[in-house]
C-alpha cells in the first residue's frame, strides 16, 4: 500500500520576515508576513465555534463564585466537619456583662504633677437663699400671687375660644372646616324595598354547616337558576355581537363591489372617449343645450318648495302634539306606579323590618356598580358531617364594606393604581444670548 505524504514546501502564504527597504519588488504587499494575522483569525474562529469571543463576554459568564463548597468533604471527613473550633465556641458565647477594656486607666491618686487652679464653687446654696426657702416652706411669701380662674376653656366651642383669643392677636386662629349639610342626613338605602340593610344580617337556614334538606335544596335551585340566566344572557350577547360582525362584513363586501362597479363604469366612459367603444360607434348623440329658466318656471319651483316646507312643518307639529299627549300618559302611569309602590312599601313595612340586599334598586349611587356578594354555598358532594372538616366561607371585611355601600354610607369607588400627574415641560434659558450693545 502506498504511503500518503504531504506536499513538499511551506503551506503558509509567502512572507518576508525582514524588510530593510520598501523600494523594491520584494517589498510588495504580496510578500508581507501575514502569519500573525492568520493565526489571530483562526483563534477567533475557534472561540466563536466554542461559544463566543472570550474578550467580549462578561466576567459573570466566564467565572463562577463558589459559595456552597464541596459537598464531598463532609461525607469524607464527617468527624472533623461536625466539630467546631474552640475559638468559635468562645466567640459564640455572648455575656450580658461588657468586656473589660484593655487600655490603661489612671488611678485615683495618680496625677501629672501639676496642681489645678482653685475655682469658686457655684453649685451650693447660699445662706440667704436657704433662709428664703425656709420662710417659703413656713408659708411666708414676699409677693403673693393671686390665683384667677380662666375666662374661657381651651376645649370649649370654637366660637367662644375665638372671642377669648381676640385679646391675643399674635396667635393664629385655626378655623374649623365647614361640614356639608348632607353629613347629618341619613344614608339612602339601595335595597329594592328601601329599608336599611343590617350590618350583620341574620343567617338563614341554608347557611348552616348541616342545613335542612328543603332549605338547602331551595337555595341550590335558586342559585342554579341565576347562573343559568347569566349564561343565557352571555350567549345571547355573543350571538348579537357575531351577527353585528357578519352584517358589517357583508356591508363592507357590498361597498367594495359597488366601488368596483363604479371603477369599471368610469373605465368604460374613458374608453368611449378614447374611441375604443365598439357598440356606440357611428351613433349620433344629441346633447341637451342649457337654457335660461323663465320667470314662470322659477315661480313654479318656489311654490313647490313652499308646499314642501308647509307639509314638513305640519308633520313636525303633529309629531310634537303626539309626543305631548304621550308625555301626559307617561306622567299618569308614573303617578299610578308611585301610588302602587307606596302601597307595597306600607305592606312591606308591616311585614319586614329589615332590608334585603339581594335585590337592589335600579338607580345607584355613583357611576360604578356595587361589588357582587360572594356566593357562600357548597355543592352537595362538598357538605361535611363534622365541624372539624368544615371550611369557613366568606370574608367579614368584604361583607361590612358592601353593607356600608348598600346602606348609602359610602360611594362605590374604583382603585386607581397610578395617579394622573400634571404634565410639565422643562426648558433651559439661554442667558448668554441676552446681551446688549
Amino acid at each position: 500500500m502506498p504511503v500518503l505524504k504531504p506536499l513538499s514546501g511551506n503551506p503558509d502564504a509567502p512572507s518576508q520576515y525582514k524588510q530593510p527597504s520598501r523600494k523594491g519588488k520584494k517589498a510588495w504587499r504580496k510578500n508581507v508576513d501575514v502569519t500573525e494575522v492568520q493565526t489571530g483569525l483562526e483563534e477567533l474562529n475557534t472561540q466563536i465555534i466554542k461559544g463566543g469571543v472570550i474578550a467580549e463576554k462578561q466576567s459573570s459568564e466566564l467565572f463562577t463564585l463558589d459559595v456552597v463548597g464541596d459537598k464531598a468533604i463532609p461525607k469524607k471527613y464527617p468527624k472533623h466537619v461536625s466539630k467546631t473550633l474552640r475559638s468559635d465556641e468562645i466567640i459564640a458565647q455572648r455575656s450580658a456583662v461588657p468586656a473589660v477594656s484593655m487600655r490603661k486607666r489612671p488611678g485615683d491618686r495618680t496625677t501629672d504633677g501639676v496642681l489645678p487652679a482653685k475655682r469658686q464653687k457655684t453649685n451650693y446654696v447660699t445662706h440667704k437663699e436657704l433662709t428664703r426657702l425656709k420662710k417659703v416652706a413656713d408659708g411666708h411669701h414676699d409677693t403673693t400671687i393671686a390665683v384667677v380662674d380662666a375666662t374661657y376653656d381651651v376645649w370649649d366651642e370654637p366660637d367662644k375660644v375665638e372671642e377669648a383669643m381676640k385679646e391675643l392677636p399674635f396667635l393664629p386662629i385655626n378655623k374649623k372646616p365647614k361640614e356639608p349639610k348632607t353629613l347629618r342626613q341619613p344614608g339612602i338605602s339601595l335595597a329594592a324595598n328601601g329599608k336599611t340593610v343590617p350590618a350583620v344580617p341574620k343567617p338563614k337556614g341554608s347557611s348552616s354547616y348541616n342545613p335542612d334538606f328543603t332549605d338547602y335544596q331551595d337555595r341550590l335551585m335558586e342559585e342554579s337558576a341565576k347562573v343559568v340566566e347569566m349564561e343565557r344572557k352571555r350567549l345571547e350577547a355573543l350571538r348579537e355581537e357575531q351577527a353585528k360582525l357578519e352584517a358589517a362584513a357583508k356591508s363592507a363586501a357590498e361597498a367594495e363591489a359597488a366601488e368596483a362597479r363604479a371603477d369599471m363604469s368610469e373605465w368604460e366612459e374613458e374608453s368611449a372617449w378614447e374611441g375604443i367603444e365598439s357598440d356606440g360607434e357611428g351613433l349620433a348623440t344629441s346633447k341637451r343645450r342649457s337654457q335660461r329658466k323663465t320667470q314662470a318656471q322659477r315661480n313654479r319651483i318656489d311654490r313647490r318648495k313652499e308646499e314642501e316646507r308647509k307639509a314638513k312643518h305640519e308633520a313636525a307639529m303633529k309629531l310634537r302634539s303626539a309626543q305631548a299627549e304621550r308625555v301626559k300618559q307617561i306622567a299618569e302611569e308614573i303617578e299610578e306606579r308611585e301610588k302602587a309602590l307606596e302601597l307595597a312599601k306600607v305592606e312591606l313595612d308591616d311585614e319586614d323590618e329589615e332590608g334585603d340586599d339581594n335585590e337592589l334598586r335600579r338607580r345607584q349611587l355613583g357611576k360604578f356598580r356595587l361589588p357582587e356578594r360572594d356566593l357562600e354555598l357548597v355543592l352537595p358532594d362538598e357538605l361535611q358531617d363534622s365541624l372539624r372538616l368544615l371550611k369557613p366561607e366568606g370574608n367579614l371585611l368584604k361583607d361590612r364594606y358592601r353593607s356600608m355601600l348598600v346602606n348609602g354610607k359610602m360611594e362605590s369607588r374604583r382603585k386607581l393604581p397610578f395617579r394622573k400627574q400634571a404634565r410639565t415641560t422643562i426648558t433651559e434659558k439661554w442667558s448668554y444670548k441676552d446681551f446688549r450693545i
